[in-house]
């Protein structure tokens, strides 16, 4: 079939925490084998809460990987069977403290679909209330209120790296009117 590859032999070589990485052997559309190393992960949400002043709460976070502290929305992992949209509103009340009246999905994203199954489910969080932040253990951020037309700024300028949040504050912007 056109734009279709069929897996001929999957081995798992790494098991963690987080995700699994496989090493397939799978058949092209022309009978070649071509080797595909896969990241399998569970999935994630993100969650953008507005506040009535088009502000939006952002969390500050070191990341490991790139050795720096990031500037994103609230997010998480999907545990197994988790509903995406029970997580991002967990999510939003651990990292941030806040629950909302109204959720609308935004959509889902493969942030890297060359070699990762992660599919992020993106919500916009409005009509916030507040309550208290109740952290992971092991997890540290600051939250900050941005304005929405100055997170717009940071990401064009570059300052905000983080995929997820980049697509998120420019869907909001737009489903806004800004």
């Amino acid at each position: 079939m056109h734009l279709q590859e069929k897996t001929i032999t999957s081995d798992t070589v790494y098991e963690g925490k987080i995700f699994t990485i496989v090493h397939d052997t799978a058949e092209l559309e022309n009978g070649e084998k071509a080797i595909r190393d896969v990241l399998l992960h569970s999935g994630g949400v993100c969650v953008i809460p507005v506040t009535e002043n088009n502000e939006i709460f952002m969390v500050k976070q070191f990341r490991y990987p790139f050795r720096e502290v990031t500037t994103e929305i609230p997010a998480g992992k999907l545990e197994k069977g988790e509903i995406p949209y029970d997580c991002g509103k967990r999510e939003l009340l651990e990292e941030t403290g806040c629950t909302c009246t109204e959720y609308i999905p935004l959509g889902e994203i493969y942030p890297t679909p060359a070699y990762n199954s992660e599919v992020i489910h993106v919500y916009l969080a409005k009509g916030l209330s507040y309550e208290k932040q109740n952290l992971d253990d092991g997890e540290f951020l600051d939250v900050e209120k941005v304005p929405l037309t100055e997170a717009i700024q940071l990401v064009m300028d570059g300052k905000i790296k983080d995929s997820k949040t980049q697509i998120a504050i420019l869907k909001t912007a737009r489903i806004l009117g800004l």
